[in-house]
């Protein structure tokens, strides 16, 4: 909702205006002074500020400078007199966006704070723009040793033409990596295509992958381009490579070493010059071993082997995951989000089995269910905050419910470093009754 500050010492026309510009379902703070003006500007975020220029105790100049000050984005809008219009035009000199002369017909101020509100919205989709561009520049987040690894092995190869496999469980990045190759390479002006082995049915895949001749098939009725000339002279991503059929393992391994083939239903050889990539999450020497992956197509596509690895092993790195996923779930004028100490302490207790993905979705539910800009351990899942605690009691109800409570008073604990009073608060009881519960299972 657009909120809008009114500095106006007139009763009668600050509420004139106020009641005009409620018509609009604007929500409206109205202030007699400039220094009561400084105070709710300091204590709330408004779009717009609409303030007279002459008031007593400070006047619209030096309010202006103090909301210059305290929240520059804010709008201003200055009232006058014919008689004040210099001072006016000294008020644009030092930041307001306009000025508006006394009497003036209501509608023509509507116009003004309408232009200046879709000025603000379209600001705002540009930032996010530059920051959705500046991400996909950094996709990959992490400073451990383990990612510094991966970052090695990415710099090294990326400007090569050499056929990179990169592995590792879901959810752990391999596309993001595969981008970041592609982003450093000497192809990085060229085309980035993916194509999902896993997605595409059996039948489809070799036309999507090489394309088909008018008439190749039922339902062909026009000649179409597979993804391997989509991405000529650029970069092709194989996501879920072990998900490939056996069939076209052998067609694979043909572009791979010699950079031609036919469309489906063609006779005409196609060469293409494409650096391939590819990801799996399965073991593909198991697969190998099992029949279902050509050992010499392994051999071909492991020329550089790349393991992302799964973030148990990288902890460290959790901070500076969900400091940037909360940033990616931050509306337009809302405060940023951030983790407190006790919501990290759950988060690095986590084993993460659906890795930085699972964490991903933790932080935008966590993003919605917050009653304010920190995350707290409470507005993570209950089970997260718990899943340290799996002694098997059986099926009776009571007890089950009082390894759930043990387990859940010690996670708080843990999590407030033993500070009773914090702890209570993130339970959501009051300080005697966690002293009870304490006492009633003999928690020191």
């Amino acid at each position: 909702m657009v909120r809008i500050l009114l500095a106006e010492d007139d009763e009668i026309m600050r509420i004139s205006v106020s009641d005009r510009l409620k018509q609009f379902d604007w929500q409206v703070d109205e202030v007699e002074n400039g220094l009561d003006g400084v105070k709710m500007i300091e204590k709330n975020d408004y779009h717009l500020v609409i303030s007279d220029i002459r008031m007593p105790g400070m006047d619209g100049l030096k309010l202006l400078e103090k909301i210059k000050e305290h929240s520059p984005e804010t709008d201003v809008i200055i009232m006058t007199a014919y008689g004040s219009v210099n001072d006016a035009l000294d008020c644009l000199r030092k930041g307001a966006s306009d000025y508006i002369l006394k009497p003036f017909d209501m509608d023509d101020l509507i116009i003004r704070c309408n232009r200046l509100l879709d000025f603000q919205r379209v600001k705002d989709q540009v930032a996010t723009l530059q920051e959705s561009c500046h991400d996909r520049e950094h996709n990959l987040i992490g400073n451990s040793p383990e990612m510094q690894q991966v970052y090695s092995i990415i710099d090294q190869a990326a400007p090569t033409n050499a056929t990179i496999l990169i592995t590792g469980e879901s959810g752990t990045g391999k596309e993001l990596a595969a981008r970041a190759i592609h982003k450093a390479s000497l192809r990085s002006d060229k085309a980035f295509i993916s194509i999902n082995c896993a997605a595409i049915p059996e039948g489809l895949m070799e036309s999507e992958m090489f394309g088909h001749e008018r008439g190749a098939f039922t339902g062909a009725d026009k000649k179409r381009k597979g993804k391997f000339e989509l991405a000529d002279n650029g970069t092709l991503l194989l996501d879920e490579l072990g998900d490939l059929p056996v069939p076209l393992q052998a067609k694979l391994l043909r572009v791979l070493q010699e950079g031609e083939f036919e469309r489906v239903g063609g006779s005409k050889t196609i060469s293409v010059n494409v650096r391939v990539l590819a990801c799996t999450a399965k073991d593909l020497q198991k697969e190998v071993e099992k029949g279902r992956f050509r050992q010499d197509l392994l051999f071909r596509l492991k020329v550089i082997p790349i393991t992302m690895p799964p973030l148990r092993e990288h902890k460290d790195d959790i901070y500076d995951l969900c400091t940037h996923f909360l940033k990616e779930f931050r509306s337009p004028h809302s405060t940023a989000f951030s983790l407190s100490q006790e919501a990290l302490t759950c988060l690095k207790a986590y084993s993460f089995p659906g890795n930085a993905r699972e964490l991903h979705n933790l932080m935008e539910r966590a993003s919605v269910l917050s009653n304010g800009p920190v995350i707290h351990a409470n507005d993570l899942p209950t089970e997260l905050c718990a899943q340290d605690f799996n002694t098997d009691v059986g099926f009776n109800l009571a007890d089950n419910m009082a390894v759930a409570e043990l387990a859940c008073l010690k996670k708080a604990l843990s999590c407030c470093g033993g500070n009773k009073t914090k702890s209570a608060e993130l339970l959501g009881i009051s300080r005697k009754n966690l002293w009870e519960k304490l006492k009633k299972y003999e928690v020191e």
